[in-house]
């Protein structure tokens, strides 16, 4: 690809023959008589480099460059000048101008500079473009639905994203904190740097504080090297704590010295070792009552409780389940590369129905079930599983949250045949916190 040029000049001659000049060397060139008629090209055509006299019958073109790389970051300009001073060259660089020559140079110099502002501007557009597919990808471009309670989320999350707060982001299990936390990295100054996420109920304490905070070499057996933990691979970025309830209390002293002084021992150092970590975390519980009860720390609790955002259960946002399903089932079908199924009337209505106790995160498991399982174009209730077909309250059911997470982890139980290890990562909540959970509610 050799380019599209536009020449912005009013004197006809000279415009015409810099035109012909640079469409020899196989560029495509278009041309307008001033700044007016030049914006209008540059809305009408994509262009990566634009040539501007500085003296326009209705523009500056110092000023003029400044407006053209705020509505187009991607595209280079060069200013030329019958009569160029320092200054203006100065300023025209700080208003974003690739070069700044004066006629009468620009004949040898012109093509050397068009073709190295066509470089710049070409790396531009492929970082711009990488830039939405991780938008698109990890930002909140990636976070679908339209409902209140989704939108509200996302404002929060927009605003605390452009600061270095630290955040706790609130709900039940399969709502998306992760994507949220994913989102909230990408839209933050630390965009370039590492995301670095884990989950702290999956891991025991000592493992834990190694993949943490590193080790020294003859830290324990086993121990050969120095090795880096997961906040120093986070330096100048972000790390995401999911599952923050779970640590251990040692592990939360050790949390809480890092989010004060940005320091930690790795272990068996004596040397502290500085990072710059934004801290996102994550959970389940409500830790003002974890708190309270003594099974967490006050004050890390009010550190990491800089700004919570509340992300609202699936049930809670009915609005958004018929998009999300469209989603998943469009992305499904491409990776198995078949066609993507539609969805039925009553179909779509079990899917209304049903409580979605594993919110999202079940969603998603459905929708590429229905991919693998079925070859009808059309999918009906038929095609759903028995709880979603038969997914309606009875005048006995009870409400209460106890008996409805109780009756949960009994029926993934019965669907694991009673392998807890199975069962825990269904649940997506650490083992020890699924054995707590059995203990609880008497579950043998």
């Amino acid at each position: 690809m050799k380019g599209n040029i536009l020449i912005i000049d009013d004197e006809d001659k000279l415009r015409g023959l810099l035109a012909k000049i640079i469409s020899l060397e196989g560029f495509t060139v278009i041309e307008a008589a001033n700044a007016k008629a030049g914006f209008k090209k540059l809305e009408q055509d994509e262009f990566n480099v634009v040539i501007c006299d500085v003296k326009l019958p209705d523009a500056n073109g110092v000023d003029l460059a400044k407006k053209i790389k705020e509505l187009f970051p991607a595209l280079e300009i060069i200013l030329l000048t019958a009569y160029g001073t320092i200054a203006d060259g100065v300023k025209a660089i700080k208003n974003g101008a690739f070069d700044y020559i004066t006629k009468g140079d620009d004949n040898e110099k012109i093509l050397p500079l068009v073709y190295r502002a066509i470089d710049k501007s070409l790396l531009q557009q492929r970082l711009y473009n990488l830039e939405k597919k991780v938008n698109k990808k990890y930002g909140f471009d990636s976070i679908i639905g339209a409902s209140k309670q989704i939108l509200e989320a996302i404002t929060l999350a927009k605003k605390v994203a452009a600061t270095d707060a630290t955040v706790l982001l609130l709900g039940e299990t399969g709502t998306g904190k992760e994507v949220f936390a994913q989102a909230i990295h990408y839209a933050s100054n630390r965009s370039d740097k590492n995301f670095v996420a884990v989950n702290c109920s999956a891991l025991g304490k000592d493992i834990l504080e190694s993949e943490l905070f590193g080790h020294k070499a003859g830290a324990y057996t086993g121990a050969n090297k120095d090795t880096k933990g997961l906040f120093e691979e986070a330096d100048s970025g972000t790390i995401f704590l999911d599952e923050i309830g779970e640590m251990n209390p040692d592990l939360q002293a050790k949390l809480l010295r890092v989010l004060e002084t940005n320091e930690f021992l790795k272990v068996g150092d004596s040397k502290p070792t500085h990072v710059d970590v934004r801290v996102i975390a994550a959970t389940n519980r409500n830790l003002q009552k974890e708190a309270d009860n003594g099974h967490f720390r006050l004050d890390l609790y009010y550190r990491l409780a800089v700004f919570q955002i509340l992300l609202p259960a699936l049930r809670e946002r009915q609005k958004d389940i018929e998009p999300l399903a469209e989603h998943f089932l469009t992305f499904f079908a491409a990776k198995v590369n078949k066609p993507t199924p539609e969805m039925s009337q009553d179909f779509l209505e079990k899917l209304m129905a049903y409580t979605w106790k594993g919110n999202i995160r079940e969603l998603k498991n459905i929708m590429e079930r229905m991919v693998i399982l079925s070859d009808s174009p059309v999918l009906t209730s038929d095609d759903l599983p028995y709880e979603l077909r038969s997914s309606s309250y009875s005048s006995t059911e009870s409400f209460n949250l106890a008996d409805v997470e109780k009756q949960h982890i009994q029926k993934v139980l019965d669907h694991t045949k009673g392998n807890k290890t199975e069962a825990a990562k269904l649940l997506n909540i650490g083992l020890t916190t699924l054995y707590r959970k059995l203990e609880e509610y008497k579950i043998q």
